[in-house]
């Protein structure tokens, strides 16, 4: 039976699609998905028998995951899933070949909450592997600052926001190669989304 475009790939954010389509996530790939919410950048991956690893906070979400992989008859033990802050992963060094962070990254407390996520990423990641974030940013648009990089959304959130020479720095520290140029999408002058896409060298 063909499945639709929506069956296949659920509501997966664009930007992890394109990545796919590019081979730049492929079936066989370890990938952890770092505050995976209900799975919804997951379901293509389990589908094409990735070997995929998931970590949020929500118990509910982390449930609500490893019965989609039930249902989808993957294999994968309910271990794979696990309950928990990005910045205290419980996953070995250089463990993923893939990790995603999807809107994530922009609700660090401060800036010290940020670096320790960050750091976690990139410490999981395999040499030569790919770091997918997509966060709120202020590229672009102008917000009220409440303190150090923490801004207040239209919607009354507070969010920490990076920009492009914060990101463009990060990347030099971290001696990652930028996989795509910085990509940012405005939504209707409520927030900025960032797409920032990692290589970590393999030496």
């Amino acid at each position: 039976m063909t499945l639709s475009v929506q069956e296949q790939f659920g509501q997966i954010d664009i930007y992890v699609f394109d990545q796919i389509l590019r081979g730049n996530i492929a079936p066989g790939m370890r990938v952890l998905d770092a505050g995976c919410g209900y799975g919804r950048n997951l379901v293509h991956l389990l589908r094409e028998r990735c070997e995929v690893f998931a970590l949020d906070q929500d118990a509910e979400a982390v449930e609500h995951v490893r019965q989609l992989s039930a249902s989808l008859r993957t294999g994968l033990p309910a271990e794979n899933f696990q309950i928990g802050p990005i910045e205290h992963m419980p996953f070995p060094d250089g463990f993923a070949d893939v990790v995603l962070s999807n809107s994530v990254l922009h609700f660090a407390r401060d800036d010290r909450h940020f670096r320790a996520m960050l750091t976690e990423l990139w410490r999981v990641l395999k040499p030569g592997g790919m770091l997918f974030c997509r966060l709120g940013s202020r590229i672009g648009m102008a917000f009220k600052r409440l303190r150090g990089n923490i801004f207040l959304i239209p919607d009354g959130s507070k969010w920490f926001l990076v920009d492009q020479p914060m990101l463009l720095g990060l990347t030099e520290e971290m001696n990652a190669v930028l996989v795509d140029p910085l990509k940012t999408t405005i939504v209707q002058d409520y927030r900025c989304m960032t797409t920032w896409v990692l290589r970590k060298r393999r030496s």
